[in-house]
């Protein structure tokens, strides 16, 4: 994305810190796509944002609890919709060359920032292509009003209970941006440097972005964290230096070198390979995720469910997941993973039955198959450590059922916006949990609204009214065997209807430095660089 090249250039970035700064290196395994977390689900830019902006509420590190963060303290009236939160006093804000505020965060900011996404009539709605693909996702169609009752108090009003509110607050895209700094670049005619120079309240603030190569932070010394005496939301290093490269093996040979101090997802084949060094830990995290193969319903043919359901014949997913997953991975039918509540254990893959697979496809009217597209995530990502791998494998198995299946990538962001604009045939894509509730990532990948209209990551524009209704259903009640019962109907109606083939998820592995301390990787959401240290 070009027009994030508009800080400081490749020059200033090569400046090196003074010997005796503590300078933590990240390798990345991608580029931000933008700069404002409203516009984005996409977790390699939510790690990025996630050092620079604080939501209401926040995923505790290394776990899966709902902890406060710029609200101190909220309550949920007796019918279950109405949220009242209370805000921290003396929350600073960040400034840039563009923009100094004058006064601390308050309720202001946070209407702000949901009004923007709420009113289609809201000057900056339609700012930087007004897609809020979470919001959207999982709050549009419920949230009534976001109100202010005083400097320090908002209130939220549902049109209807929702058992997962809180948790979705914790998402990394809810986080809270400045009415002042929105105001102000208004007014200069730039209302979309907003989202390209960011202004936040977290423990880190952007120095320089240049275009798919690096990310410089700078820490935050008036944010909140340090204010209240809280060292894991304080940053403890003189700056963040995020390298992006999108190759495992390039991040990993950095890690071992020494150039990065934290590698993020190397290729899982290489465990072995950093648990021999003398310098970098293997660190394991169970994180829940789910990849997918996502059919395009605005091709004819995949409008057929026999045809989708010879596709997922055709897959041998024991091998595909024994190869992919480097035998860490999980075989599993079931949308939600394992390692959460509300996993249907007893859904399984379609089997693998080539035979099968060519009697759908004559039946559809196929007998000789057909050309298709398979796209291949180009990162690596929890849910898929290697897409180009995962679609060899497939594009192999489709091959003996006839279907000649052209392999398709892009970089990062522009693969993300050609998906989300429905050009992939056979799009490869998935989700991490970013907090402990079953409902994220079938809302967010496979649902739609009562007119129509999918979710931003359902990209293959799948719409059936008795699955958004069971969502609905379990999203609405709070009692948690209820809600499991649901989940398992939702699964299944996918299951069965096969918009989508499920790939699993694994663990995943960081190379991590033994001269960083404090870094624990996030098991839901990102995972934090304030309270980390460098020996």
């Amino acid at each position: 994305m070009n027009k994030l090249a508009y800080l400081c250039g490749a020059a200033a970035l090569a400046l090196a810190p003074a010997a005796q700064a503590q300078v933590l290196t990240v390798c990345l395994e991608g580029a931000p796509e933008i700069f404002n977390p409203e516009l984005t689900s996409n977790g390699t830019t939510a790690y990025v944002l996630g050092q620079i902006y604080d939501g209401l509420v926040s995923v505790e590190r290394g776990g899966s609890g709902i902890e406060p963060a710029l609200a101190e303290s909220w309550e949920v009236s007796e019918d279950g919709k109405t949220y009242t939160f209370h805000l921290r006093e003396n929350v600073s804000w960040q400034s840039n060359d563009a923009f100094t505020p004058t006064r601390p965060m308050n309720a202001d900011d946070v209407v702000f920032t949901f009004a923007r996404m709420m009113d289609p009539e809201h000057p900056f709605y339609e700012v930087s292509g007004g897609n809020y693909p979470t919001f959207n996702a999982k709050l549009a169609d419920n949230l009534d009003a976001v109100e202010k009752i005083d400097e320090h108090t908002v209130a939220f009003t549902l049109k209807a209970p929702l058992a997962a509110f809180i948790g979705t607050m914790a998402h990394g895209s809810i986080g809270i941006t400045s009415a002042e700094y929105a105001d102000a670049m208004m007014a200069a005619g730039t209302p979309e440097q907003m989202d390209l120079q960011p202004i936040g309240t977290g423990p880190f603030q952007l120095q320089a972005y240049q275009t798919d190569a690096i990310v410089r932070l700078l820490p935050f010394a008036d944010t909140w964290g340090a204010g209240i005496g809280d060292d894991l939301r304080t940053p403890m290093v003189d700056a963040v230096v995020m390298a992006i490269s999108g190759d495992a093996t390039v991040r990993l040979q950095r890690a071992l070198a020494g150039e990065c101090l934290i590698g993020l997802y190397p290729n899982l084949a290489d465990k072995e390979t950093i648990e021999a060094s003398d310098t970098v830990d293997a660190v394991q995290t169970p994180v829940a995720s789910t990849g997918m193969l996502h059919f395009n319903f605005g091709e004819e043919k995949f409008q057929d469910r026999k045809v989708r359901q010879a596709l997922a014949q055709a897959i041998d997913m024991e091998n595909l997941v024994e190869v992919v997953y480097s035998g860490m991975g999980h075989v599993t039918g079931a949308v939600v993973p394992p390692a959460l509540w509300g996993h249907a254990e007893d859904i399984a893959p379609w089997p693998y039955d080539p035979e099968a697979a060519k009697a759908l496809l004559a039946e559809a009217g196929y007998p000789d198959g057909f050309d298709t597209q398979v796209w291949a995530v180009p990162v690596a990502r929890p849910y898929m450590p290697n897409g180009r791998r995962a679609a060899e494998i497939v594009q192999a198995d489709w091959a003996e059922i006839g279907v000649t299946a052209e392999i398709v990538t892009y970089e990062w962001a522009e693969y993300i916006q050609r998906a989300r604009a429905g050009e992939a045939q056979v799009g490869m894509f998935g989700g991490i949990y970013d907090f402990p509730d079953p409902s994220q990532i079938p809302n967010n990948y496979l649902t739609c609204s009562p007119e129509g209209k999918t979710a931003p990551s359902n990209i293959g524009a799948w719409c059936d009214d008795g699955f958004n209704a069971v969502m609905r259903e379990a999203g609405s009640i709070t009692d948690q065997e209820e809600r499991i019962a649901l989940y398992h109907e939702a699964q299944q109606i996918v299951h069965d209807e096969v918009p989508v083939v499920v790939l699993g998820g694994a663990d995943t592995i960081t190379a991590v430095n033994k001269s960083v301390k404090g870094y624990v990787p996030a098991i839901f959401g990102s995972s934090r660089l304030s309270g980390v240290s460098v020996e």
